[in-house]
């Protein structure tokens, strides 16, 4: 089966990443989001990435009108969903969330789509249970930034098909991405490690060891990491990292348990670049 139009469920962070990269390689996009405010900050970021790449001469101007022409947005799911040959779901981490989402899904889309979510690590087998159709459904957990991280990790669940997870390597491969094929485990592969580095950073902070500024400096010189742990954490949001380590701690025990600094990092709303402050005050910068 052949991919030509993508939905995209949710217009944050990483719906908005995933639809960009989506129009830039040829496909046809519609972005849903409940909140139509989220959309047009989702337009908007597009425009301005593309108005940069012009200004690169990395795209001609008719290249960028022909993008946004294959971009639909709507705070309408039937409308979004129901010519779709895949859905890439991108809500918040939480399963009663998506489930409730991929029940919709399945009463709405054509039989031959396919199901992905970008979770980064929830099972795709639980969500896909909610459907008729697990086989055609399967995890595809992109990067923030979206359009410049180069993995997708696919994720089969346990019917997930050949066909299905085949068809998910090449949507990804034209998006321009590498992919990795992982057998469902919780927080599959990059999450789990990701996770761990980040959690003993936040543990280190707390304790005194070093301030945040040098531990990001250390694990990034030291470790060859393109960004530190802590500062990775406010871009991925603090909100979105804890439900994370909850998940996993539920999942895997005692390794995971979150710092207690991120608990209280949340609960004062402190939680990353979007907010303003994290481990970091991003008040000042512009």
């Amino acid at each position: 089966m052949s991919v030509e139009k993508i939905a995209v469920i949710g217009a944050g962070t990483m719906g908005r990443g995933i639809a960009y990269t989506a129009i830039l390689a040829g496909f046809q996009v519609a972005l849903h989001d409940i909140d139509s405010e989220q959309l047009t900050r989702a337009t908007e970021d597009m425009n301005r990435l593309m108005e940069r790449r012009v200004q690169r001469q990395e795209m001609a101007p008719d290249d960028r009108s022909a993008a946004l022409a294959r971009l639909q947005i709507t705070t309408d799911f039937k409308q979004a969903v129901e010519d779709a040959d895949m859905v890439i779901e991108a809500v918040l981490e939480m399963m009663d969330i998506k489930v409730e989402v991929f029940a919709q899904l399945d009463a709405l889309c054509p039989a031959h789509a396919i199901f992905a979510t970008n979770t980064s690590t929830m099972s795709p087998t639980e969500i896909g249970a909610a459907t008729t159709r697990p086989r055609q459904t399967i995890a595809m957990h992109f990067f923030n930034p979206v359009h410049k991280m180069r993995l997708v990790e696919i994720v089969r669940g346990l019917e997930t098909s050949d066909d299905t997870f085949e068809i998910a390597r090449s949507v990804a491969t034209r998006m321009g991405k590498e992919s990795v094929e992982v057998n469902e485990f919780p927080g599959f592969v990059t999450s789990r490690i990701s996770c761990l580095v980040g959690n003993e950073a936040m543990k280190m902070l707390q304790e005194g060891v070093a301030s945040a500024e040098d531990i990001d400096k250390a694990i990034q010189l030291g470790l060859n990491y393109p960004m530190g742990p802590l500062a990775l954490a406010d871009l991925v949001g603090l909100d979105s990292r804890l439900r994370n380590m909850q998940y996993l701690h539920q999942k895997l025990g005692e390794t995971y348990r979150p710092a207690p600094i991120l608990e209280k990092y949340v609960k004062a709303g402190r939680l990353g670049r979007k907010t303003g402050r994290g481990f970091y005050d991003y008040t000042s910068k512009s």
